[in-house]
């Protein structure tokens, strides 16, 4: 049965057998246009250290004070 709390199941089982978690399948298939956003983001490598530090914060990663900018990317990158 469809759980109602997923607005777009079909990518949320997608994202399960592609082996992501649950909570961040979910989170991905309920974002609105998901599907049709990507592509125009700088690569993270382009970012200064505040503004990883600042999509650390939004994304809640613990730590990220204390992070170089090699440990924030791939910190952002396996969230």
């Amino acid at each position: 049965m469809p759980d109602p709390r997923i607005k777009n199941e079909k990518q949320y089982e997608a994202l399960v057998k592609k082996g992501y978690s649950k909570e961040k399948s979910a989170r991905i298939a309920n974002t609105p246009d998901a599907g049709e956003k990507g592509g125009q983001a700088k690569p993270y490598e382009e970012w200064t250290k505040e503004e990883l530090q600042k999509q650390a914060s939004k994304v809640g990663i613990q730590g990220r004070s204390y992070m170089n900018k090699k440990s924030l990317i791939d910190s952002l990158r396996n969230n």
